[in-house]
């Protein structure tokens, strides 16, 4: 006699089993110093500048995003797993970008980003900020508006967040509006060595 009870539970029991990568998988990751203007993606519809202009690799995908109007380190990879572990916010994985603002912060105001600030969409985690010399980079192209007789700052922001234009948004809390953001780094990768516009893969 069959046990109807038992039988469905074993049905549903039936546990997913995890993907498997193929033995012979190779994984791809590639460092790209996006450039201004650039989306970080391979498709447009409006016909702008897309990774497609730059990258000639197959198969990979953007590990998080660099904003249009932002330069530096976009990572791309195959790996999803690697994919995942530097896109999710829970994991913490540090970014750090070179900055520069309009006027020139005090101790007292960089201190606010260094304990966290309120934002829209709540308060940010403590951040690393540094003042620093202007770092031995490209020009930009269309290059910013400075105002006369205004000085600008470069600083350097390491946050383990990644919420929508955040570092921007951070500085212009404190009253010193974001001219220029370069990421520089994503936890162990960064761009030392790859000129604007161009990549490598590892």
């Amino acid at each position: 006699m069959i046990n109807k009870k038992n039988k469905g539970s074993q049905r549903y029991n039936v546990k997913k089993q995890a993907k498997v990568r193929p033995d012979d998988f190779k994984q791809k990751i590639v460092l790209f110093n996006k450039p201004f203007d650039v989306l970080s993606q391979f498709t447009d519809d409006e016909k702008r500048k897309t990774l497609a202009d730059f990258i000639n690799v197959k198969e990979v995908y953007a590990a998080g995003r660099l904003d249009r109007d932002s330069e530096g380190l976009l990572l791309l990879t195959n790996d999803g797993k690697l994919q995942h572990r530097l896109a999710n916010p829970k994991q913490k994985t540090v970014k750090t970008y070179w900055v520069q603002v309009e006027g020139v912060p005090t101790q007292e105001s960089l201190e606010q980003l260094r304990t966290g600030v309120i934002l829209k969409d709540g308060p940010t985690l403590p951040a690393t900020v540094i003042v620093i010399e202007q770092p031995k980079i490209w020009p930009r192209v269309p290059p910013i508006r400075e105002r006369a007789n205004i000085p600008t700052t470069w600083l350097s922001i390491s946050i383990n967040e990644g919420r929508n234009r955040q570092v921007r948004r951070m500085t212009a809390h404190i009253g010193f509006p974001t001219l220029r953001l370069i990421r520089y780094s994503i936890g162990q990768y960064s761009i030392d060595g790859i000129e604007n516009g161009t990549f490598k893969t590892l």
